[in-house]
């Protein structure tokens, strides 16, 4: 058995490595800190799990994920990350994942959720099910930031965090001025113009730490 686990801290891909040779035996794990390396090993497949967090280095989880879904159609992806199920969820759904779990879940559920995608089944905790649901009823309402692109996004949350525009770059793997076109197209969407109101409208909709 074949897993790949891709998340930007090394003691995060370290627990779940032991975790998952703990509870699933025999199991051969390879491990990638950012989206270039996770790129890499997805062309030395077959892989019969992939672990994957939204946010690295480089290119988002989410682009990963799509790129992922195209090298390896049949193997189940289960997103792993900090950001909030009911933001996130849904994009990485429509993207292709098998399952969505938050990394403050105990060990025992992320356990259950990997034997629930290697068995061809989806994984949604109760809770999101709910928000889900009433998403797809209508019952929620749209917010202006479900139209930003996965980048955006990650711009958008990286500012909320406190970022420059240099510091943001560097960690997206992208030049200033790529980093800053995005940064207007988001407060354009949003119409907003300041990061004092990107960054308020962020928190307020759970989307920064």
């Amino acid at each position: 058995m074949k897993i790949l686990i891709a998340d930007d801290h090394e003691i995060v891909r370290r627990g779940l490595r032991d975790l998952l040779v703990k509870e699933l035996g025999s199991v051969q794990v390879e491990e990638a800190g950012d989206s270039r390396t996770t790129m890499e090993l997805l062309g030395k497949g077959p892989w019969d799990l992939i672990v994957l967090d939204i946010n690295m280095p480089g290119r988002n989880g989410l682009e990963v994920l799509s790129e992922a879904r195209r090298l390896c159609p049949k193997t189940p992806v289960l997103i792993l990350s900090m950001y909030p199920e009911e933001e996130f969820a849904l994009r990485a759904f429509k993207l292709g994942a098998a399952g969505y779990i938050n990394k403050r879940s105990a060990a025992s559920e992320l356990i259950t959720a990997v034997k629930k995608v290697m068995t061809g089944g989806k994984y949604v905790t109760s809770e999101l099910a709910e928000k889900l649901a009433a998403v797809l009823s209508g019952e929620v309402s749209h917010e202006p930031h479900e139209i930003l692109s996965a980048r955006e996004l990650q711009v958008l949350r990286l500012i909320a965090m406190g970022k420059t525009m240099k510091e943001i770059a560097a960690e997206l793997a992208l030049s200033e001025k790529t980093v800053a076109t995005y940064r207007a197209r988001v407060a354009e969407k949003l119409g907003l113009s300041t990061n004092v109101e990107l960054t308020r409208y962020a928190i307020r909709h759970r989307l920064a730490e």
